[in-house]
């Protein structure tokens, strides 16, 4: 939240479009402070936070529940426990990344009287000159978990998803990935913790960077 409110006050709002979140408590009560820091909010008859200014709070999506998204190599044997979890959470794991990832829809073609297509950059500087707001980048917010982030990472940069636990993220940080028109992907950061404290910075049931 404190990274989101230092860049609308540094750089310019960022477009933020959309926010999305597991249906796992935490992950909700951490939504709910991230709203606070975007444009005016409202609450509705539940005491919920709903956005407005175009920015959508979508409903808890359960596909993007912790839980242990693709199996681990290397690795030594898994148990069948282990088995039956990533049998249970992995096809979950893979809808939320075909739902969320994905290049934007291109813009609408129009004919000219030549019945000709017109360049879509065209379009863009011709269709509404209103509508400038809609030609800037657009962010969607996914607050989620650990397991999930690093494979997502993994399969939206075209990685081995087997290699997920082999990255590590801090609690709270921020993985930033870009999704360019041409489908090409990048990532800008991965559990990124330069807004927190080194007093703030926990993994798991570990604090700080000694373990």
């Amino acid at each position: 939240a404190r990274m989101i409110a230092g860049v609308n006050e540094k750089f310019g709002p960022c477009n933020v479009t959309k926010i999305r979140v597991s249906n796992l408590t935490r992950a909700k009560e951490t939504a709910d402070i991230i709203a606070r820091q975007l444009p005016p909010s409202i609450k509705n008859d539940s005491n919920d936070i709903v956005l407005v200014d175009g920015i959508e709070r979508m409903d808890p999506d359960p596909n993007l529940n912790e839980g242990r998204p693709a199996h681990t190599i290397p690795g030594g044997k898994a148990s069948s426990s282990i088995i039956e979890k990533m049998d249970e959470c992995h096809p979950n794991a893979e809808r939320a990344f075909e739902n969320y990832f994905h290049r934007a829809d291109p813009p609408p073609q129009q004919n000219n009287n030549d019945e000709e297509l017109i360049a879509s950059t065209t379009i863009t500087t011709t269709i509404d000159s209103n509508k400038e707001q809609s030609q800037q980048h657009e962010f969607e917010i996914i607050v989620g978990h650990a397991n999930i982030i690093r494979y997502f990472f993994c399969r939206a940069l075209q990685l081995p998803p087997e290699a997920w636990l082999r990255l590590c993220i801090f609690n709270c940080s921020l993985t930033y990935l870009t999704i360019r028109p041409t489908g090409t992907v990048s990532a800008r950061m991965l559990g990124d913790i330069g807004h927190l404290g080194y007093e703030n910075s926990t993994f798991s049931m570990h604090h700080g960077f000694n373990w």
